[in-house]
């Protein structure tokens, strides 16, 4: 089963309230299996709009990541961090398409 990949984008506009939400959803993320893969302030942006802290966080499979994402306990660490940071976040997992071979439709 392919890998799922929970990715943020965190505008944090209050400090405070981002290290009680760190406190309680990293060692969270580990109880579900999840492994931190990167964090940083301020990723290099080539394309689009990306400010903040920018994490990737690996799981076993999409649906572990959506297990966590769901779970109760993450929807409460979710609601410290509503209060003090806007976030843009999603999560996918590895495509099996040979994606060399996908062609885009033909314009009319």
């Amino acid at each position: 089963m392919p890998k799922g990949y929970l990715m943020a984008n965190l505008r944090v506009k209050d400090q405070d309230i981002f290290k009680e939400f760190s406190s309680v959803a990293l060692p969270l993320i580990e109880s579900f299996g999840g492994k931190l893969l990167a964090r940083g302030p301020n990723a290099d942006r080539h394309e689009g709009e990306v400010s903040g802290v920018v994490t990737l966080i690996e799981f076993e499979s999409k649906e572990a990541a959506e297990k966590f994402y769901f779970s109760d306990e993450y929807q409460a660490a979710k609601s410290i961090r509503d209060r003090g940071v806007d976030t843009c976040l999603l999560y996918t997992s590895p495509s099996h398409r040979d994606l060399s071979t996908d062609r885009m439709p033909a314009s009319a």
